[in-house]
């Protein structure tokens, strides 16, 4: 019989060698679970385990052939009754089994019983489904049994402020934010409620992020790689949370201060990195003063981190303190007020022409850089000049810089506006500086 005859029976397109290739998917499926199940159990007797690496291996074959012999009955309904049938036998015999095994050990786990199970599927599914998706599954489901350890032992430390909140941010991501229209409500091209709810997101994500790495590489660490990985997200996000976060004591003010710093240059980045993407015509102009301020912040980081000392010439102690990874409230308020704000940068924009771009450009820039920064470079060389649009990108830069600061002065305390305060002068002097320079060269 040639290879390359129709598998009898089988699905349309099926021919012997891809039902082999696929039986062979679903047998390496069952090996790698059941390489973690051997692994994890190496050290008992053997014989006294219900199902070790053999057995995986055959469970994820038993799987494929099942599916396999479904298919050659030539119909849906015969396909299904074979399937629901083995599997049904299968299940069976193997929960007696595991019962047996877990009486001998005096047990209670049904895990090796649901990933022998799971084996199964995912080897009938190698065979009639996408091998790709059953095998990305079987790797998933061996993480989950190689990490029992790390899992038990995360849930041991687990508080309930830190469930509650990584349910309400799930909440937030996979309930709420697919009921929300996608549409703008409004005047002059209005609000669309789903970006403003992805602000609320990314500052609960941004809270919820450095919350964490606290807890995994400790303060200084954490509050630092949080940070950079925030400020990719929202800078303004970060400097919300910082703020909090020295209002309540949670942390000393200069180091928060210096994620704000690195977050602050990670958005300047972005910024030029937006415009080189989308006209690089603006880049010459855009690039001096961006560079120089996050240069400057960068180094306000590394100053504070490195060199700040105590009375006593020692490295000043930082206290992980970190209490609860976000108020679900104020971000909610925080983000339907920044909502507000785009919402008056874009009547401005549409009433007032190019001028009025500036102004919008400014308003929003309170909020977001990047949004401010797509919209003007999308807008070049019609109906705005490039320079026009430096300008506006160049002031809603600016103004994104002191709403941080006005937000971290008036939620932060006094220490933490102090440093926030110094920063921002820093920025907006080496900026100035960079303007300078680059109108200096344009013009010889």
């Amino acid at each position: 019989m040639p290879a390359s005859r129709r598998w009898a029976g089988g699905r349309e397109g099926m021919n012997i060698d891809d039902l082999l290739y696929r039986l062979a998917v679903a047998l390496g499926i069952g090996l790698l679970a059941g390489l973690e199940r051997g692994w994890s159990t190496r050290e008992a007797i053997p014989g006294s385990r219900a199902a070790g690496i053999r057995t995986f291996a055959l469970c994820g074959l038993l799987g494929g052939t099942t599916a396999a012999l479904g298919q050659a009955t030539g119909s849906a309904e015969g396909a299904a009754l074979v399937l629901g049938i083995g599997f049904a036998g299968f299940a069976a015999v193997l929960a007696l089994f595991q019962r047996d095994a877990n009486r001998a050990a005096a047990t209670y786990s049904a895990t090796t019983l649901v990933a022998a199970l799971l084996t199964f599927v995912l080897g009938a599914y190698a065979v009639l489904g996408d091998m790709r998706v059953a095998g990305a599954v079987a790797v998933a489901m061996t993480g989950v049994l190689a990490a029992r350890e790390d899992i038990h032992s995360l849930v041991k430390r687990l508080t309930w402020p830190e469930l509650r909140s990584a349910l309400i941010l799930l909440a937030m991501t996979l309930i709420v934010l697919p009921l929300l229209p996608d549409t703008p409500v409004g005047p002059y091209g209005g609000v669309n409620l789903r970006e403003v709810w992805l602000i609320a997101i990314a500052l609960a994500g941004v809270s919820f992020a450095g919350y964490g790495a606290v807890k995994v590489f400790g303060t200084e660490r954490g509050v630092l790689l949080s940070a950079l990985a925030g400020g990719l997200v929202s800078s303004t996000a970060v400097t919300m949370t910082s703020a909090r976060r020295a209002a309540a004591g949670e942390g000393s003010a200069p180091l928060l201060a210096a994620g704000v710093a690195i977050a602050s240059a990670v958005s300047f980045l972005r910024v030029l990195a937006i415009a080189a993407a989308l006209q690089p015509d603006l880049v010459a102009t855009l690039a001096a003063p961006l560079l120089a301020a996050a240069g400057v912040a960068c180094a306000y980081a590394a100053i504070t981190v490195t060199w700040r000392v105590t009375n006593n010439g020692s490295r000043a102690p930082e206290p992980a303190t970190f209490k609860n990874p976000f108020s679900f409230w104020p971000l909610v308020g925080f983000a339907l007020f920044l909502g507000a704000v785009i919402l008056a940068g874009r009547i401005m924009g549409e009433r007032y022409g190019e001028q009025g771009a500036l102004w919008g450009a400014i308003a929003v820039g309170l909020a977001d850089v990047a949004s401010v920064t797509v919209s003007l470079a999308r807008l070049v060389p019609q109906p705005l000049s490039a320079l026009g649009a430096t300008q506006a990108i160049l002031a809603a830069v600016a103004s994104n810089v002191l709403a941080k600061l006005v937000t971290g002065a008036a939620i932060g305390g006094r220490r933490f506006a102090l440093e926030l305060t110094v920063l921002s002068v820093l920025c907006a002097a080496a900026g100035l500086a960079g303007i300078g320079w680059a109108t200096f060269v344009a013009g010889r």
